[in-house]
């Protein structure tokens, strides 16, 4: 696991500062404090912090072949590295190291760009092509490893993180004000956009190739949901457990200690189960829990690790609100509002003092269909019934006559709308259909309206043919899982230079999980069905019937007490008001609701808080 960065100039007469590279690289050391290597060659130059996992002593990095005339930088873990070499061996290539780095090399050398769908494993690279002058990107197939670039006609400048792109001196943090809209929907900046002008993400499951002031993206991985009527649910289960458990096995490939994290869900659990069959020696298990006990999951992790016997270590978080944000805004680079990021870290932090990587369960609610969201409301249900321009004339017009603080009145705007209008409505947090009234009237003209939906409407447009709940898993899949839950993991277990490992999300078993129909998946009111099915079979009962949890914070009493001025200064302050993004009048509105008690606005102004951190860090600065 490492930190990548590098630029290349269009002018081959224009040398690239080795000094700039190397702040590049000193501003994300935590993601590789063991190592650092930089190769500089005229108008390029690329250089990387390693965090050494395998091949201690020969995988350091840039890397060349044997001729130098191709170059790597290399982010994440090749799982199939070693068949991978086999091959490449046969093929007439002599390795000199023990390590994956290596393996991509040459594999770009026989395959081209196409190395890519040779590839097991999470990843970001930058390959440097000397005799096309070329350079090639790539990201994983889920967006597991982050890569960011800014490019014009004269540079292409790329990270693991903005915070290295933003050392040129040619680079200047602007807001990209659109992409406020988004943000304020969705909690993150969906890709291929961030908040910073000019820099973007590459996306999963996509390669940029860079060439002589050109550009060139290409998606070589996209997820196709075809379900497979002919199996049965035993052969569902059989194959789900057999695949999880080769994901696993390939995934305790380490040359130094290896743990996991154990929340008491059921994907966690079921991971550490089965890690348990399969190691020699006791699982290291870690847990975290909170005094207030309605978010508190320690009771459960307790009963999978006393249950397999696991080197177990768990924390009471009592989360220091002054020494923890100001310290994630930085580190996310972008604002970040999924406040699970800061259990999240907790818990990275407490594994991080014994083992240096770590396998987690994220990626099973995307996959095996786990959230309450890929459910529709019994109400819906019923209205759905009602013709569509009637319920929009009634349903959709209603609100319209009703004073916002009208009990149900949100209920009514989303009974109005279609299946996936629905969705779009949930996962926007209501600023689908609300968008008029939070955005000042500049920003929503700049945003082309301000509606956030069109984020989604492209995957919806992918998976038409596909049934609700598979539409909306195909969403959270490509936004979602890449732009909240691995952003967070990354980041988050980064901070502490803690490899995070999701063998859910092995691209082999994500694909297979896309051929189950949906019923096993959503079976009635029960989501998770057939996951929760085998893990009946590892775990206890108690465990796979309690209702989901997963890894909140308690966000809404800290905005009325413990945050209490300081959220208020963030969200109706002068500072925060001059920026014009916002209508004044619907966030002191949200506010005094919170107050008062009258609807829980936490998310919006948790949301506006990161946000206004966010531009006193970054953009005042």
């Amino acid at each position: 696991m490492c930190g990548i960065a590098g630029i290349t100039y269009s002018n081959s007469g224009r040398p690239v500062d080795a000094a700039l590279v190397e702040r590049m690289c000193e501003v994300i050391h935590h993601r590789g404090p063991d190592e650092w290597g930089m190769w500089c060659d005229g108008s390029v130059g690329i250089g990387m912090k390693r965090l050494r996992i395998i091949d201690l002593a020969g995988g350091s990095q840039p890397m060349s072949n044997e001729r130098r005339t191709v170059w790597i930088v290399f982010n994440g873990e090749i799982y199939n590295y070693l068949e991978l070499r086999s091959d490449l061996e046969k093929r007439g290539y002599r390795f000199r190291t023990s390590s994956d780095t290596e393996s991509i090399l040459y594999a770009y050398e026989e395959f081209g760009e196409e190395c890519v769908q040779h590839l097991r494993g999470m990843f970001a690279f930058a390959i440097w092509d000397c005799a096309q002058r070329k350079l090639f990107l790539a990201r994983d197939r889920v967006g597991k490893k982050p890569l960011h670039y800014l490019a014009d006609s004269d540079k292409l400048i790329f990270g693991s993180e903005i915070k290295s792109i933003l050392q040129h001196p040619e680079v200047t943090a602007e807001v990209h004000r659109p992409g406020i809209v988004n943000y304020l929907a969705y909690g993150y900046s969906p890709d291929p956009d961030t908040l910073f002008k000019g820099i973007e993400k590459l996306p999963p499951g996509h390669t940029l190739t860079w060439h002589n002031g050109t550009i060139s993206l290409r998606r070589y991985w996209q997820l196709r949901f075809q379900p497979d009527f002919s199996k049965s649910e035993e052969d569902f289960l059989r194959e789900t457990e057999e695949l999880l458990s080769e994901a696993i096995k390939i995934r305790l490939m380490s040359e130094v200690p290896l743990g996991a994290f154990l929340s008491g869900g059921i994907d966690s659990s079921l991971v550490v189960a089965m890690m348990a069959r399969q190691m020699a020696e006791p699982v290291k298990t870690f847990s975290i829990g909170f005094d207030e006990q309605k978010y508190n999951e320690l009771p459960y992790a307790r009963l999978v690790a006393q249950r397999y016997g696991t080197d177990h270590h768990e924390e009471i978080v009592r989360p220091d609100a002054e020494e923890v944000i100001p310290r994630l805004i930085e580190l996310f680079d972008e604002p970040f509002a999924d406040s699970s990021a800061i259990p999240t870290y907790y818990v990275s932090r407490l594994a991080r003092r014994h083992v240096t990587v770590i396998l987690s369960g994220d990626g099973g609610d995307e996959i095996f269909g786990g959230y309450d969201r890929y459910l529709d409301s019994t109400l819906s249900g019923y209205t759905d019934h009602i013709p569509a321009f009637a319920r929009r004339m009634v349903l959709g017009n209603l609100p319209r006559l009703l004073p916002e603080w009208f009990p149900g009145i949100n209920t009514l705007r989303y009974l109005s709308l279609d299946a996936d209008e629905r969705y779009i409505y949930k996962g926007s947090k209501g600023i689908s259909w609300l968008h008029g009234q939070v955005f000042s009237r500049d920003l929503r003209e700049e945003a082309a309206g301000g509606d956030p939906s069109s984020a989604v409407q492209a995957y919806l447009k992918e998976a038409s043919a596909c049934d609700s709940v598979t539409r909306r898993q195909y969403i959270d899949t490509m936004t979602y899982l890449p732009g909240d839950i691995l952003t967070k993991v990354d980041r988050t277990s980064m901070l502490v230079s803690l490899e995070a490992r999701a063998p859910l999300l092995d691209h082999r078993l994500v694909e297979y999980a896309a051929t189950i129909p949906s019923h096993f998946k959503i079976n009635g009111r029960t989501t998770k069905y057939l996951l929760k099915k085998l893990a009946r079979k590892f775990l206890p009962e108690e465990l796979i019937d309690r209702p989901k949890m997963g890894f909140a914070m308690p966000v809404a009493t800290w905005i009325n007490r413990d945050w209490r001025e300081m959220s208020h200064e963030l969200v109706l302050g002068e500072r925060a008001l001059k920026r014009g993004n916002f209508n004044g009048d619907y966030l002191k509105r949200v506010v005094n609701e919170h107050r008062q008690g009258r609807r829980d606005h936490s998310y919006i102004i948790w949301t506006l808080m990161v946000l206004e951190m966010w531009y006193r860090k970054f953009i005042d600065a």
